[in-house]
Parts: structure tokens; C-alpha cells; sequence
């Protein structure tokens, strides 16, 4: 078994108008697609989930505001799993909730 990284990029726009309502039904989403890979046994790390601010330190000592402000899309966490081959730890990636909301999953080898 090897061990890969999903990083979730999400849409740039924030979801901070969302109701309460609409959090309960997204965060029940990704606990639900995450919990069935744990149920397989897949889940190597929870990861975590990353807030939007930040800073991004460039060479030359040269510091930005905010992650990635350049492109539309913001890194929204990751989570560590483990499979067999690329392939599988890809199908592993179907279903995740960032998909529903214009996002991506990069699905990574980690090097052992």
C-alpha cells in the first residue's frame, strides 16, 4: 500500500453567506464521503481543513496577503489515504463534496 494526499481547491468566493442550515448539509457531506473511506480501512490522516487567510512568502523576502491570491481557486484542505495504485486512490477521490462546488482534488504519491 502506498500513501497519497488529497488537496481539496475550492472556488475563491467564500462561503461565509452560506445559512446555518447550508453548513450542517455540506459538513455532513464531507463527513459522510470521509467517513466511507475510513469505513474501507483508507483513511491514513484526517488532514485538516485550512482557512482562507494567510500569507505567501515569495522569494526575494517578498511577502503577500492571502494564499494563492493570483488564481481563482483557494487550497481548502487535504486529507492522507492509502491504496494500492494511482488509479485507485483516484476512484477513492469520486464523490468528494468540493466536486459539487466547482472544486478539484489533486490526488498525490507521497515518497516514502
Amino acid at each position: 500500500m502506498k500513501d497519497f494526499v488529497f488537496v481539496f481547491r475550492q472556488a475563491g468566493s467564500e462561503q461565509s453567506n452560506l445559512s446555518a442550515e447550508e453548513i450542517v448539509t455540506i459538513n455532513k457531506k464531507w463527513n459522510d464521503w470521509i467517513g466511507g473511506i475510513a469505513a474501507q480501512g483508507k483513511l491514513k490522516n484526517y488532514g485538516a481543513h485550512l482557512q482562507p487567510a494567510g500569507k505567501v512568502l515569495k522569494p526575494g523576502g517578498i511577502i503577500t496577503d492571502g494564499p494563492f491570491v493570483e488564481i481563482r481557486e483557494r487550497l481548502g484542505g487535504f486529507i492522507v489515504v492509502t491504496a494500492d495504485t494511482l488509479d485507485e486512490a483516484t476512484t477513492l477521490a469520486h464523490g468528494c463534496p468540493a466536486l459539487e462546488a466547482d472544486g478539484s482534488v489533486e490526488i498525490r504519491p507521497i515518497f516514502a
